[in-house]
């Protein structure tokens, strides 16, 4: 079983900068989707941005897009978010999820929350106004 650890929330001003990381304990990570959710409270778990194995394939949602930027190192078993402009309505408990299927193809489908079958901890990001 994979351990996800993820690091890197904090509070922050709105406008204001973080970056999260999430370190993977497999050997295979290079082989897997990765994918960045969040949760705030009362609301849904929902997918912010994933990347595929070799991280030329990214999504965002359109909530994100523009603002933040999804990245992965595959030699430390790592993938990013880095989060710019960030808004009030950021705030949310942040989780690293990997995907199910290794080297899944989103040709056909982007990536749904349902394809992620690890997770994180998560972390927390607050941003004030």
């Amino acid at each position: 079983q994979v351990q996800l650890v993820e690091s890197g929330g904090g509070l922050v001003q709105a406008g204001g900068s973080l970056r999260l990381s999430c370190v993977a304990s497999e050997r295979t990570f290079d082989q897997y989707p990765m994918g960045w959710f969040r949760q705030a409270p009362g609301r849904e778990r929902e997918l912010v941005a994933a990347i595929n194995w070799s991280g030329r394939s990214k999504y965002y949602a359109d909530s994100v897009k523009g603002r933040f930027t999804i990245s992965r190192d595959n030699a430390k078993n790592t993938v990013y978010l880095q989060m710019n402009s960030l808004k009030p309505e950021d705030t949310a408990v942040y989780y690293c999820a990997r995907d199910s299927i290794k080297f899944r193809s989103t040709v056909v489908r982007t990536w749904r929350i349902t394809d992620f079958n690890s997770w994180g901890q998560g972390t927390q990001v607050t941003v004030s106004s």
